[in-house]
């Protein structure tokens, strides 16, 4: 079958995304691929489709096993044979599937890279006809990459044990190129065609507000409101944030549920499944929520608290809009959130196997990467704009959709109080950190002050008066502007930089901008603007969720929002013309066309 054929049929598209082709056709070529492709852009259909042209059975590695359920959920409703064999099956269901396996009655096997080590799962290996091996969330190979697992190192092993070589792929959302080396040494690729698709996800708007802790409730509050009836996940830094944030959701009476990984795996399943199948609007979560969630329709991600650093953040916050569809990306910063941060890293045992010398390593690196995505939360310029320059890829000056773009600014001359935290961090012998310098400008009565001798300084209480967070913005403005400079890892102090004494001698005058924050536009396709096609869209949605309840699955997996608001704007007659809207293949169209087109012709 030919390529755009077989798309069309299996998932219902007319075009491929950007990459998708260059991916397959080097696969059917039989050549090794290693991907770097944004959440959202499809990376799933890139060994899904060269699948079931091979022959023989391909086996995806996949890191959790809400990854494995959901896509072979999805591909069993596109009439794709599918399996997962991991810890969630009974030992009956296992043996069930391994010897339906063995018979060739699936295309696709999810497995754990665990379940690779096993004996029983390799002698089923070592006698199927296995044809390409594809490895999602490859970066979980390197200790660098966000999400280290140890078993992805022993993916070349298993490979190397097979009669024959298949072809193997590795999928990836967000690596550095560090990453990306590790990706192709450690999994041993060969002579890979290799692919960054690019990191830009137009359809998101990012925005930062900050402020203080207190703030944050009010600001949670807004933004759920401005979303009625949509999926939203918040993400808080520790699992007394999730407790607190979804009790105060609860009694304003949203519908929330809460994720993280202190809670028994039975709360756990149905708090995912019930955001999934949309029995709950909001899901608050920690980070053990959301790698592998094929949620289509998520309308909004906002983080609490500012995560460790930017790889974790555009993954986590990429799960909104996954449909192509407007979504928003917002982080709540305060001052608290990078000293959880530093905890955190402190408190990290994924790596404890390390060597001390090694281990070390790692954690300058995070504390690095910290210092990064710390920079994101205070930087004036476009968000976008930062995020594709720390991700390599250049951006064309600003995007005009983001929460900076949006804002209406002024310059403000801040010399005076540059000059007195300048001359302070000399004084007190550029030994200290950002909040105790603070600490003295703002003539604090700490006991630590009195005891190291800060408060005899001449600088003590020159800013006597000013907000916590306004003396942590002009220092973190004189770091971005290079009068300051940050060093250390775990206990980082601050430094003078070249600049600072033009400020000192009176040379130089500091401004920095600020802000009023004005709400970014939430835009929308052009079709959802007119209030029929939003009358009909909703209506859309409400026999999706009948149908889906009916098959026990969750709605977007009838079809997605992007889906339906194609069927708004062509308003389909007939099953020729519904097999034109994007997403609709031979399978769904034999399973809900009719239904869907009654709909249609009852609300035009």
């Amino acid at each position: 079958m030919e390529l755009q054929n077989a798309l069309k049929t299996y998932f219902g598209y007319s075009h491929f995304r950007e990459g998708q082709e260059e991916i397959v056709s080097a696969l059917l070529s039989g050549r090794d691929v290693a991907a770097v492709m944004p959440t959202g852009a499809g990376k799933s259909l890139c060994f899904q489709l060269p699948a079931l042209m091979m022959e023989g059975v391909t086996l995806v590695v996949s890191p959790l096993i809400s990854l494995m359920r959901d896509q072979v959920a999805a591909l069993v409703q596109a009439g794709i044979p599918a399996a997962f064999l991991n810890s969630a099956l009974t030992e009956r269901q296992y043996a069930l599937a391994l010897e339906r396996a063995r018979a060739g009655q699936y295309k696709l096997i999810y497995v754990a890279p665990e379940r690779l080590e096993t004996e029983r799962f390799l002698d089923f290996a070592l006698r199927a006809p296995i044809s390409l091996v594809a490895v999602d969330e490859a970066h979980c190979v390197s200790q660098w990459g966000q999400d280290f697992r140890p078993h992805y190192l022993a993916i070349p092993d298993f490979v190397d044990r097979l009669p024959r070589r298949p072809v193997v792929a590795a999928f990836t959302a967000t690596a550095t190129q560090t990453v990306r080396r590790d990706i192709r040494t450690l999994l041993k690729l060969r002579d890979p065609f290799q692919l960054v698709t690019g990191f830009d996800r137009p359809n998101l708007c990012f925005e930062v507000r900050r402020g203080r802790e207190r703030d944050k409730p009010g600001w949670l509050r807004e933004i759920v409101a401005a979303h009625p009836g949509e999926s939203g996940i918040v993400y808080c830094a520790t699992r007394k944030g999730v407790e607190q944030v979804c009790r105060d959701l609860q009694a304003q009476g949203v519908s929330a549920a809460r994720y993280h990984a202190g809670l028994e795996q039975e709360e756990r399943r149905e708090s995912q499944e019930d955001f999934l199948y949309d029995r709950v609007r909001v899901m608050v979560a920690t980070n053990a929520f959301g790698m592998g969630i094929d949620k289509s329709d998520v309308r909004y991600v906002v983080h609490y608290n500012m995560p460790k650093d930017m790889e974790s953040y555009y993954q986590e916050a990429g799960r909104a809009g996954r449909d192509g569809e407007p979504a928003r990306c917002i982080l709540l910063y305060g001052p608290r959130d990078e000293a959880t941060a530093r905890f955190l890293i402190r408190q990290d045992r994924e790596n404890d196997a390390l060597d001390p010398a090694a281990l070390e390593q790692v954690r300058e690196r995070d504390y690095a990467r910290l210092k990064q995505m710390t920079a994101y939360c205070h930087t004036q310029g476009c968000l976008r704009q930062y995020i594709l320059d720390y991700f390599g890829e250049g951006a064309a000056g600003r995007c005009g959709n983001c929460g900076n773009c949006c804002r209406v600014t002024e310059e403000e001359d801040i010399t005076r109080q540059a000059q007195a935290i300048l001359r302070c961090v000399a004084e007190s012998g550029q030994r200290f950190g950002r909040g105790v310098i603070a600490d003295v400008l703002r003539g604090s009565e700490s006991q630590k002050l009195r005891q190291w001798g800060l408060k005899r300084l001449e600088s003590y209480g020159a800013l006597k008066g000013a907000r916590r967070e306004q003396v942590d913005g002009w220092l973190r403005a004189l770091e971005e502007q290079e009068y300051l400079l940050q060093l250390g890892g775990q206990y980082p102090t601050l430094r003078l930089g070249e600049r600072a004494r033009w400020v000192l001698d009176g040379e130089s005058a500091v401004t920095i901008t600020v802000e009023r924050r004005a709400e970014p536009e939430k835009k929308r396709a052009p079709a959802a603007d007119k209030a029929g096609d939003e009358r009909l869209f909703q209506r859309l949605r409400a026999l999706r969720s009948v149908l889906a309840r009916g098959q026990k699955i969750p709605p977007y997996m009838v079809f997605s929002d992007a889906t339906l608001r194609d069927m708004c704007a062509k308003r389909p007659g007939s099953e020729a013309e519904l097999l034109e809207v994007s997403g609709v293949g031979r399978t769904k169209l034999e399973r809900y066309g009719a239904a869907f087109l009654k709909e249609i012709r009852e609300n035009t």
